[in-house]
């Protein structure tokens, strides 16, 4: 047998052996330069299809809206408001402008002192002032000024905590320096809450009917922000209750707060001999 015969794919080979083709690998050309840029542009272009716009353009339509939505409620806001009740916006803005300007006036005033040649007079003078501001505010003197007074006679126990907390509130936004509800001090860490009774409390101690709210501040300010519509009179007014506020050129507040002593504040032992 000859060495062509032995091979597997050779005619005439070995019996039951049958020939098995190679497959034949055909190889790509290389590409081109060009058109090697020219598939990298391919690539590169972004081609969107309808569903993708149709979506960009319903987006953009949506945020349209929204935009006009927002300034169409915000107009109408205003719109809606009576000529009182506009007037009685533009006389608070007014209000709060004024006194930003006066505060700044106040403190350049302070400022230029204080750099003059009475520095130490003027530094012991504002300091003074200061710890008599920080005195009212904690409610641990009297006050007396300008303000109003507030008188509410709730027959039918209509008054609730949270009518009494907007009533203060209402005081605190239009610039009042102190504020008692009947016989309590209101200072910054006064709460209003309820008994088992359903009666109000104010910083625990309970508010009987009528209820009296003394403030000093600007009387005019402090009246017209009990004269809102919708706010703290009204509300009385509609639940049934009578409400009268007194601008005078002097009220008293002599209602003091005693601060409470932290727990951990307790006296340090001296480390000398004795």
């Amino acid at each position: 047998m000859t060495e062509e015969q032995t091979r597997p794919d050779a005619p005439g080979g070995p019996p039951g052996r049958r020939g098995i083709p190679r497959p034949r690998v055909r190889r790509r050309a290389s590409p081109t330069q060009a058109e090697a840029r020219q598939r990298l542009r391919r690539f590169g272009r972004f081609r969107p299809t309808r569903g993708q716009l149709t979506a960009a353009l319903l987006t953009g339509l949506l945020g349209v809206a929204l935009v006009a939505q927002a300034r169409v409620t915000e107009e109408a806001g205003l719109e809606q408001l009576r000529e009182t009740e506009l007037v009685a916006l533009l006389d608070d803005v007014t209000s709060r402008a004024q006194s930003l300007g006066e505060e700044v006036d106040q403190l350049e005033a302070d400022r230029t002192r204080l750099l003059g040649s009475e520095g130490d007079a003027a530094a012991a003078d504002a300091a003074r002032e200061r710890l008599e501001s920080y005195q009212i505010l904690a409610g641990t003197v009297p006050v007396q000024g300008p303000g109003i007074t507030v008188i509410v006679d709730d027959g039918g126990s209509v008054v609730t905590q949270t009518m009494v907390l907007d009533g203060i509130q209402e005081l605190r936004d239009a610039g009042a320096e102190a504020i008692q509800v009947g016989r309590v001090r209101v200072v910054a860490s006064s709460y209003v809450s309820t008994d088992d009774e359903g009666e109000v409390l104010l910083d625990g101690q309970r508010l009987g009917s009528p209820y009296t709210i003394t403030a000093v501040g600007d009387a005019h300010t402090l009246a017209g922000a009990m004269a809102i519509p919708g706010g703290f009179s009204d509300s009385l007014r509609s639940a049934g209750a009578e409400v009268t506020v007194v601008e005078a050129d002097t009220v008293v507040i002599d209602a003091l707060h005693e601060p409470i002593q932290p727990r951990y504040a307790q006296p340090v032992p001296s480390t000398e001999d004795p």
